[in-house]
């Protein structure tokens, strides 16, 4: 059954574009816990999620050991903060029902594709410890990611911007002070949390340069992190289950896990 995010007053949400709140299903290792999670955002371009990245790979998280949730966050005309404030919501939940999901509090991560993983890898730049004083006790947990796994993600909105995602989350003609903040290989610092990207060397629509940009601010910070690029291989394929090159990203991510403890 899905999870609606909040419970009663959603922040800037509109009846008009949709009866649906944002939402989590969840995937769960029952009477396994206390087991990692990681919280699941498809790709899409901010302007739908795409089905092939979210039940499957929540499929597969359970079956390297990890609980999973997949998000439905609000994409166009939802525009930014809406779609980062659904992931970090989603985190804080998380944590805060973490008993009664049989979840490690202290291992909950982000998995994002494409511009999924731009929301991603900004819930993982822009983050804060939780007000301890707020009404809601969701609102007091951290909004900081303890992983995060980045699939050819969308990183910048410079040069080498997928222009659609842009876009989609910003407006025609976004501000440049916005541009350069949610620019994430520029918020990188010492505390992001450790990540695994992936990306192809021929990525037509997203260019690599995405995710070795990310990397190189990593690298800067001394964060831990491993980064792959795969010699060829098109945009948006999951799993790449079909793809015997491609579909090694999945073990190379099982291996990375478990060689920073997210996982036994």
């Amino acid at each position: 059954m899905k999870i609606c995010l909040w419970d009663d007053d959603v922040p800037g949400f509109d009846p008009a574009i949709s009866q649906e709140k944002p939402n989590m299903m969840p995937y769960l290792l029952n009477g396994k816990g206390p087991c990692p999670a990681v919280i699941i955002c498809p790709g899409g371009g901010y302007g739908h999620k795409a089905a092939h990245e979210g039940a499957p790979v929540a499929m597969w998280l359970n079956s390297i050991g990890v609980s999973a949730f997949v998000l439905d966050y609000r994409v166009a005309p939802y525009r930014h903060p809406l779609p980062w404030l659904d992931a970090q919501r989603a985190i804080r939940l998380v944590r805060e029902r973490a008993a009664q999901y049989g979840i490690d509090e202290k291992r909950v991560g982000i998995l994002g594709f494409s511009a999924g993983g731009h929301l991603a890898s900004t819930v993982s730049t822009h983050y804060d410890c939780g007000d301890p004083h707020a009404e809601d006790p969701v609102e007091r947990y951290s909004s900081r990611p303890d992983v995060q796994i980045l699939c050819y993600p969308v990183i910048t909105f410079g040069k080498h911007r997928h222009d659609g995602s842009c876009r989609a989350l910003l407006g025609a003609e976004p501000p440049t002070a916005l541009l350069a903040a949610l620019s994430n290989e520029t918020q990188v610092n010492e505390d992001t949390p450790p990540s695994f990207l992936w990306h192809t060397g021929d990525d037509m629509s997203v260019p690599v340069e995405n995710s070795l940009l990310f990397a190189q601010a990593l690298s800067q910070h001394r964060v831990r992190h491993a980064l792959h690029v795969f010699m060829t291989g098109k945009h948006g394929v999951g799993l790449a289950e079909d793809n015997p090159y491609l579909c090694m990203w999945t073990s190379l991510c099982e291996g990375w896990l478990k060689e920073i403890r997210f996982i036994g």
